[in-house]
């Protein structure tokens, strides 16, 4: 079985692209997909408003959003989840909302039918990365990569876990967004 989506249908945006080294921020993504509005991890930024204004500007207000989902639990890519309080929180092994914790695997959970959660152990061993498969191909939200530039090895990983975990998006994904930069295309230099 393809860890590709079963549907195409996805709208990929970046709200911020995150960044490492003097300071430190979480890339902030949005997916919708049919009724679904999902924000994936909302962490840390210089201001709110890098979150808020570009949802604005997209005509979407936090109250709307659906889902957010948690690539992992570091506070840089958590710290703004209050931001969408009707949301379903979701994580490697639950959903959470209000008072409620339901327990579920996040490997191959359908959050719509364009959007798909993997297990990608490496940064830590509760990494998973959402898919979206939109027209354009298949994007992936992840953190096996903090960015496109590197590092090549994650100096806080479990590195036989994030190759593998690599090898497992390489496979799937057309487009990257990491954890702390802008997206990019995979090729041949993308590291292992």
């Amino acid at each position: 079985m393809s860890d590709a989506p079963s549907t195409n249908t996805a709208a990929v945006d970046v709200l911020t692209a995150g960044y490492y080294g003097r300071g430190v921020a979480s890339t902030v993504g949005l997916i919708r997909d049919g009724g679904a509005i999902v924000v994936v991890d909302p962490g840390m930024v210089r201001e709110r408003s890098l979150i808020l204004d570009p949802l604005a500007a997209l005509g979407i207000h936090p109250d709307e959003v659906t889902d957010v989902v948690f690539s992992h639990h570091h506070p840089d890519h958590t710290i703004n989840a209050a931001l969408f309080p009707a949301a379903l929180y979701l994580d490697h092994w639950a959903i959470y909302q209000d008072d409620q914790w339901t327990s579920r695997d996040a490997e191959g959970f359908e959050v719509a039918p364009s959007i798909r959660l993997i297990r990608t152990p490496g940064h830590s061993p509760e990494d998973i990365t959402t898919l979206a498969h939109t027209a354009d191909g298949i994007v992936a939200f992840t953190h096996v990569w903090w960015s496109g530039e590197g590092p090549a090895e994650d100096p806080f990983a479990d590195m036989e876990q994030l190759h593998a975990s690599r090898a497992r998006v390489l496979a799937v994904a057309d487009l990257a967004i990491p954890g702390h930069g802008p997206s990019f295309t995979p090729s041949d230099a993308t590291p292992r």
